[in-house]
């Protein structure tokens, strides 16, 4: 009791005893978003993807930097084999492989990650006012959906680009057209679930508008699912402006792209694999880390998921 009283007198705290805990010794809360980081970071094979992906696109935009050979120069002899000079040969026209698959990767990243960006932006608005507003508004956005749903994507995207020059943001733009509408039906169906939560009632009796409420409530609470669609739709536009460019409707000179290098080359898969194998392994290892990153991703931002998966 004396202990206690001087204790009182200078400020002291008053000793713990076992089996109490003092304040300080309480852990932390952690944020949802330190949450999702820390599984995300325990991912282990979206985090191997990661750095691969990283490792690509370093290489590609620092390499051709220091490359002797550049993209543009078909001066050296045709079908040179692999050597110290050229480690993936040279192509008919006499260009270095190395320097084209540079080029080609980095405009494929430059064309998916704007396919991603513009088909995401579209999908989410379409999608958070059809789920919030419902009724006329969320009829004629399904509608549309569901229109560009049964359009042949590879096909009206072909005589698209073909119209309009095969410019690399030609083909982007005319993706994104077509790449919107999965994501557009996420967002439709978890909004109409996060319009019904008491938030949104609290945000609709102290007068917000409607594009407050979208745009201020509805689309900061739907951010992991607009994460991982976009990331996978990133891996989706890879593989799309692939196949336009390999079957000559895609990506046009002066412009190239790794599903044009592929095209070019195909026909020397079995004379000279080393032309067609060298693009091919890149565009396949782009798009499987990207979908192992959208997993990771998927995994992290499910409340559910509590085992961290290998």
């Amino acid at each position: 009791m004396n202990s206690l009283v001087t204790g009182a007198q200078t400020g002291a705290q008053p000793p713990i005893h076992d089996g109490e805990l003092g304040t300080e010794a309480l852990p932390e809360p952690r944020s949802q978003g330190s949450l999702v980081l820390r599984k995300f970071l325990r991912h282990k094979l979206a985090m191997v993807s990661l750095g691969v992906l990283v490792l690509i696109t370093l290489v590609t935009l620092i390499m051709p930097m220091f490359w002797p050979h550049g993209y543009w120069d078909a001066s050296f002899p045709s079908y040179e084999e692999p050597s110290a000079e050229f480690p993936l040969g040279t192509t008919q026209v006499g260009k270095d492989m190395v320097s084209q698959v540079l080029r080609g990767t980095q405009f494929s990243l430059l064309i998916a990650l704007t396919v991603a960006v513009v088909a995401t932006l579209i999908g989410v608005v379409f999608g958070a006012l059809a789920g919030y507003l419902r009724g006329f508004v969320d009829s004629a956005i399904s509608r549309l959906t569901d229109l560009f749903l049964i359009i042949p994507q590879i096909a009206a995207a072909a005589i698209l680009v073909k119209v309009y020059s095969g410019s690399w943001y030609i083909v982007a733009i005319v993706l994104a057209l077509f790449a919107w509408m999965p994501i557009a039906r996420i967002t439709r169906a978890e909004a109409m679930s996060l319009s019904q939560r008491e938030f949104i009632e609290a945000a609709r009796a102290s007068g917000a508008g409607t594009g407050r409420i979208v745009f201020k409530h509805l689309v900061p609470n739907m951010v992991g699912t607009i994460t991982v669609n976009a990331t996978l739709a990133v891996a989706q536009a890879v593989l799309a402006e692939a196949a336009l460019s390999f079957i000559g409707l895609g990506v046009q000179s002066p412009d190239t792209s790794l599903g044009r290098v592929i095209s070019e080359n195909y026909a020397q898969m079995q004379g000279r694999p080393w032309l067609f194998f060298g693009p091919f392994i890149v565009l396949v290892l782009i798009s499987l880390c990207i979908n192992f990153i959208g997993d990771g991703l998927r995994d992290a931002f499910d409340p559910r998921q509590r085992r961290v998966k290998a």
